[in-house]
């Protein structure tokens, strides 16, 4: 098996679910804004669960893994 390009997992506590992807994405600062996390998401950009998501508002929950740009994260409820 070859060796995964990202670094390592980084985990990212969330208070509710669901949370929507595109709030994720702004919150732990893998955009610089809302209507960036908006743009990279309709543009394919975005993995859920390792499928492209392009809807902006897909509910988010513990458990999931959302990977953009070679940073990988990890929900998990508190």
């Amino acid at each position: 098996m070859e060796k995964d390009t990202f670094e390592n997992i980084r985990v990212v506590e969330v208070d509710e679910e669901p949370v929507e992807l595109y709030k994720i994405l702004k919150f732990e600062n893998m955009v610089s804004s809302g209507g960036e996390a908006k743009f990279v998401i309709a543009e394919g950009l975005v993995l859920v669960n390792a499928e492209v998501e392009t809807r902006k508002r897909k509910k988010i929950f513990s458990g999931d893994i959302i990977e953009f740009q070679k940073e990988r994260i990890r929900i998990l409820l508190k």
